[in-house]
């Protein structure tokens, strides 16, 4: 009977072990040159960074950590300082990392899944594209060559990401990985205001949404098409009006709207300043670059009379805040976005656009994309 019992427990314990390991996926290796530096396992969740575990590294580096099994694609990173690696977990696959610490984020080696090859390829190239900008922000060029610049650049980066990676495998965690990348803080694909971004959002979202229909990430990504959707539905063409209360003799078009602390500005009240009138959407990749730009003139040229209205067109009242609170200039939001009154008044078409006002308040100048802003400014002070 002892001995039975002995037996049965041993078929107990490996079942349960058996269980156990069906329930986790595992990710270890060994990051060189980082004794007793500390390495963070976390998890890339919908509502933000969330620490898993943590591992002090010794002279060796070999770290191990388990993760629950996620029910559906789920992303994480190891990170040591600010040096990150991303990668994805869709069941219990084992993934093995080999790193040195001083190229932790850019020279690893990762085996598992060609998933993470992937996502570490687009890791590769958003951080150089990343190094792009940043220099181009820092070359002191005119603001309309950098805007141009960067504009080029970015939509380099959005066609080879589009056709070698989202369009070609939109089923795939790698994907959707492409979707969410980041510059300055700005995601480069516009899920609300862009139609053609809307595009790859949708076709990640109809994949996803046929192999996990009831996973978080699949039903968030559909909410987000059917929203940029509804966004970039072109409008039926309507006749504008003119509200008489904000068109003033000085022939510019006033454009009432609040500041992030709720006080309402006027065009009007700025006669007597140079103002360079700019419609934007801080959400776009590019508007990071061009605040910079921005910056550099206004700080050069506000003690001589140059006023930046800033009217930005973006859906999220809250990243539009968090964006505007530290700019120096006069900045406003219009809550009707793209559809906006004043959008159809001053004829925008596309963003940014700008318009230069002299001091008697009068609308002189529209800005195109040929157009040097600096010496358009410098005209008029």
């Amino acid at each position: 009977m002892k001995k039975n019992a002995y037996i049965v427990g041993i078929i107990l314990s490996v079942i349960l072990m058996a269980c156990k390991n069906e329930q986790t996926f595992k990710v270890e290796g060994e990051v060189t040159g980082a004794a007793e530096k500390k390495l963070y396992l976390e998890q890339s969740a919908l509502g933000g960074i969330v620490t898993l575990d943590s591992t002090e590294l010794g002279s060796h580096g070999t770290f191990s950590f388990e993760g629950e099994r996620p029910s559906s694609p789920e992303f994480y990173r190891l990170r040591i300082d600010n040096k990150i690696i991303n990668f994805s977990a869709d069941s219990t696959e084992t993934i093995t990392v080999h790193a040195d610490f001083p190229t932790f984020a850019t020279d690893y080696r990762i085996e598992g899944s060609e998933t993470n090859l992937k996502i570490k390829e687009l890791s590769l190239l958003q951080a150089e594209l990343q190094n792009q900008v940043t220099s181009l922000g820092k070359s002191g060029l005119p603001a309309g060559i950098v805007q141009d610049s960067l504009l080029a650049l970015v939509n380099s980066y959005k066609d080879k990401v589009k056709r070698e990676y989202i369009f070609r495998a939109p089923n795939t965690p790698y994907a959707y990985f492409a979707l969410f990348q980041q510059l300055n803080g700005f995601m480069i694909f516009d899920p609300l205001t862009s139609k053609e971004d809307v595009k790859c959002f949708a076709a990640v979202a109809t994949s996803l949404n046929n192999q996990y229909p009831h996973a978080d990430r699949s039903r968030n990504l559909y909410n987000m098409v059917i929203k940029g959707m509804k966004n970039t539905r072109t409008p039926k063409a309507e006749p504008v009006t003119v509200p008489a209360n904000i068109v003033q003799e000085t022939s510019i078009i006033d454009i009432p709207l609040k500041d992030v602390e709720g006080t309402t500005h006027h065009l009007t009240d700025l006669k007597g300043k140079v103002i360079l009138i700019d419609f934007t959407v801080y959400a776009n990749p590019a508007s990071g670059a061009r605040n910079l730009a921005l910056r550099e003139l206004y700080n050069k040229y506000a003690s001589q009379g140059l006023e930046i209205y800033q009217i930005s067109l973006d859906t999220d009242e809250h990243f539009w805040k968090t964006s505007a609170d530290n700019l120096p200039w006069i900045c406003v939001r219009d809550p009707q976005g793209p559809y906006s009154t004043f959008v159809n008044l001053y004829g925008v078409t596309q963003l940014p656009t700008a318009f230069i006002a002299n001091r008697s308040n009068e609308l002189t100048l529209r800005l195109d994309e040929q157009t040097n802003i600096e010496e358009a400014i410098k005209k008029y002070l």
